[in-house]
């Protein structure tokens, strides 16, 4: 009934993707072959990165920002 959850995995280097106009922020993977990003979830606060990092076993500081 109750199992333990393992981390998604996900091919791509972690990225922050952010709005210049609104500061959106957006979780997801960069594809650095085709330069597609692929959306993970929305970042709202440092609870939700911190959450992100959790889910796929990346630390804060591998992130990169793109704009």
């Amino acid at each position: 009934m109750f199992t333990k959850k393992e981390k998604a995995t996900v091919q791509g280097k972690a990225v922050l993707r952010c709005s210049i106009c609104t500061g959106e922020q957006t979780a997801g993977f960069l594809d650095e072959q085709t330069g597609a990003f692929h959306e993970s979830m929305l970042i709202r606060n440092q609870k939700d990165l911190k959450a992100f990092c959790r889910k796929y076993g990346v630390k804060e500081e591998e992130i990169e920002k793109i704009y």
